[in-house]
């Protein structure tokens, strides 16, 4: 049944926070792997663009300088001028007149000048370029891309003379070099993203695996414990919020683990309480029914004990669902109450069974002990204290009851002179079916439940109980509640 309710509650793939958790490195590194492959390039290549533009500008402006000089521009002379200049390293120069005539092309002319022999020029060649045509209306223009393979720039500036525009100026550059170190960049990016996200993925999957492990280890602790073996424990692991989470857990079913123990503990004992004045009901019943001729006195004594039975069966009966409604019922509407009313009502009801004992019930109550509570359930804390005190005394022994006020709080103090508690039992005294001597409280009629739910209802009011012993002999019960206090006239 086990592993098919696992197999049902199995997370998808993709769903489990594992995998969620690896994705999330991955989507993240991935983010940073394509920053480092495109702002490094974009940069390097804005600076290279930027290079280009002041290189091939200062070329321009070298040469508009050297040919400004002339006052018109000839093929001869601007051949002539060209062949001094050092311009080596560009590819293509132009020099055009006014009308974008070609007067110089480096790709023929400054080969034919080198060589020694006269220069002629094309007949009627024509630049018809855009960057000359911008040049020859006055301004400097510049171009430059990358192809993928290398760095293609173009420049133009105009020649002025005297205001007027003579001619223009045409560079074309192409460099493979510069081309051939941003492919080596964009290599070497590419390698080490490679390598990151490897390391990464590795990274991820180890670190998404240990997170899951402990999740997993959580979730199948939850599962045990859920199945009811509280006893079953995580170890924490580290100093991170799931250790913090694995203790909490701990804990918990530590908690769990006491509460089903005392629920357990709580069933067996009430079991035992409702079954042996069963037994006694039933044995009495067979007894008067197998026996034929069974004298009326006899009879009406297994009677009476039948009844005396009954009434101790209603009795640990009513004090279960007293406990029922106390665990699980919220308080009532609570006021303001004078305990000292309400502890006398209680003393003067249980008069005729301390006489019946020979018991003495003494009373000492200051005015103004007033606790906001319900009168119902004070007066039953008040009638169990007084009337164990009075179960559990000699004859001739005495209880006194006390009300007043200590501070803020409002003191219910019940002491007798009866047969005590000894110190070991007084921590347990308040639990449920505890008794310190069990013959004498099933003779006294005891259930075992009147101090628990004495204890309960003073906690439901924000209130503590403890039991002390009475030197020379007998016990001291104490509770305490917060004082009411009115918003005026609150008397000192």
């Amino acid at each position: 049944m086990a592993p098919e309710r696992q197999k049902q509650n199995r997370v998808p793939f993709f769903s489990s926070l594992q995998v969620k958790y690896a994705l999330s490195y991955l989507v993240i590194f991935a983010v940073v792997l394509v920053l480092l492959n495109t702002y490094p390039v974009v940069v390097s290549q804005d600076l290279l663009f930027a290079s280009k533009r002041d290189s091939l500008k200062g070329q321009t402006a070298v040469i508009s300088s050297a040919l400004m000089e002339l006052e018109t521009l000839s093929a001869d002379q601007v051949i002539r001028v060209m062949n001094m200049l050092d311009s080596t390293g560009m590819d293509h120069i132009l020099v055009t007149d006014p009308a974008g005539l070609v007067l110089y092309d480096s790709t023929r002319d400054k080969q034919a000048g080198g060589a020694g022999e006269e220069a002629a020029p094309a007949q009627y060649r024509y630049a018809l370029y855009q960057e000359v045509v911008a040049a020859l209306r006055g301004s400097d223009v510049f171009y430059s891309r990358f192809d993928g393979r290398r760095f293609v720039s173009t420049a133009a500036s105009p020649i002025v003379y005297r205001g007027m525009t003579i001619g223009a100026i045409y560079i074309l550059e192409m460099d493979t070099d510069q081309g051939a170190l941003l492919l080596s960049l964009q290599q070497n990016l590419r390698t080490i993203s490679v390598i990151i996200a490897l390391v990464t993925l590795v990274l991820s999957a180890v670190f998404s695996r240990m997170l899951g492990a402990r999740i997993a280890a959580l979730l199948r602790a939850i599962r045990i414990v859920g199945e009811g073996e509280y006893g079953h424990r995580l170890q924490p692991v580290g100093r991170d919020e799931l250790a913090e989470l694995a203790g909490e857990f701990n804990q918990l079913t530590d908690r769990l683990q006491t509460t089903e123990e005392v629920r357990r503990r709580f069933v067996s004992d009430a079991s035992h309480e409702l079954k042996t004045p069963l037994a006694s009901i039933r044995l009495l019943a067979d007894s008067i029914l197998q026996t034929e001729r069974m004298e009326p006195e006899m009879v009406r004594d297994f009677v009476t004990d039948i009844g005396a039975e009954a009434d101790r069966l209603a009795r640990v009966t009513e004090h279960l669902l007293a406990l029922t409604r106390l665990d699980s019922l919220p308080a009532g509407t609570t006021g303001p109450v004078d305990l000292g009313e309400v502890a006398g009502r209680a003393a003067a009801m249980l008069a005729p069974v301390a006489d019946a004992a020979g018991v003495t019930i003494q009373e000492s109550r200051k005015p103004g002990c007033v606790v906001r509570a319900t009168g119902d359930e004070l007066y039953q804390v008040a009638y169990n204290l007084i009337e164990n005190a009075v179960k559990y005394n000699y004859p001739g022994g005495k209880v006194f009851v006390s009300v007043y006020r200590d501070g803020d709080q409002v003191l219910l103090e019940v002491e007798d002179t009866g047969i005590g508690i000894p110190e070991e039992d007084l921590p347990k005294v308040f639990n449920r079916f505890y008794r310190v001597d069990k013959a004498r409280s099933r003779a006294a009629g005891g259930t075992g439940l009147g101090l628990s739910i004495v204890r309960d209802t003073v906690r439901r009011h924000g209130g503590w109980v403890t039991a002390r012993p009475r030197h020379p002999e007998g016990s001291i019960f104490t509770a305490g509640f917060p004082r009411y206090s009115q918003e005026e006239g609150e008397e000192p």
